[in-house]
């Protein structure tokens, strides 16, 4: 068994300011992911969204997460907590977030920024969709910092016993998390969207992160404890599982989407 590292949510205190590990995944995850999609913009110089555009839509992209993430959280996992607590619904640093939500914020800013600046919609998502497991890897290992989102108890030599999961060791699922919607999803993306012909039929790389993503996430949740106050819907199937369905179904669109309508393109 290993043993969990016990590391400080607080990153930085002084006097009154607390800057904790969970806000600097975030801002770790919009400063790198804005400066990747500058640099993919940069791949195709004679095309929007160029990095400029890239340069603007940082701000729409945080208000999606956030809001985006934080009322999917509400409503896809605590309504009823925060239907009674709604002082609780403005402490982000107490956690809480939904990527499925903030996905679908995400998805909201791009639609109203690609029609305001009269962008190619599928490109600007092809890119920030490449970028995007930058912030889910630092944020998951946020998620483990704090002890939340653990796994599901486990007999492995790898299990942890976290300080709020009881006394049995568990799974280290947001490392997992981590490592597969994180790290390797974001090598996938890495190749792909280096290849001219790959970028060129765009819908493509958004399709192939849904895929990912949903793919990766929906495995990972057998190894996660499903949340206490929804259990396994039908006694098999948790919410995060359920959430990713339309996920793949919807990458599967894209992926058949972008290469039919390029060869349509070819076709003339």
């Amino acid at each position: 068994m290993w043993e969990f590292p016990n590391i400080d949510p607080v990153a930085i205190e002084i006097g009154p300011l607390v800057i904790r590990w969970y806000a600097l995944a975030y801002l770790a995850g919009f400063l790198l992911g804005w400066k990747y999609c500058m640099i993919l913009a940069g791949f195709d110089k004679d095309k929007r969204p160029n990095a400029d555009d890239f340069d603007d839509f940082l701000p729409y992209a945080i208000m999606g997460v956030i809001l985006g993430g934080r009322i999917g959280y509400i409503l896809f996992y605590q309504l009823e907590f925060y239907t009674e607590n709604p002082s609780q619904i403005l402490m982000l640093w107490n956690g809480g977030m939904s990527f499925h939500g903030g996905a679908l914020g995400v998805t909201l800013a791009m639609i109203c920024y690609a029609y305001v600046k009269k962008i190619s919609l599928l490109r600007l998502s092809d890119f920030v969709s490449a970028a995007v497991p930058i912030g889910i890897f630092f944020g998951r290992a946020a998620n483990f910092i704090n002890g939340e989102l653990y796994g599901r108890v486990t007999d492995s030599h790898w299990g942890m016993v976290f300080p709020n999961g009881g006394p049995l060791p568990r799974h280290p699922s947001q490392l997992y998390e981590s490592a597969l919607e994180g790290g390797v999803l974001f090598l996938i993306l890495f190749v792909l969207v280096r290849v001219k012909a790959v970028r060129n039929r765009e819908g493509v790389i958004t399709g192939a992160f849904l895929l990912g993503y949903g793919g990766f996430r929906f495995i990972v949740e057998y190894f996660r404890e499903p949340d206490a106050h929804i259990g396994l819907i039908g006694g098999a199937i948790s919410m995060g599982q359920i959430l990713c369905i339309p996920m793949i179904i919807s990458g599967l669109f894209f992926v058949a989407y972008g290469a039919a309508r390029y060869q349509r393109v070819l076709n003339g």
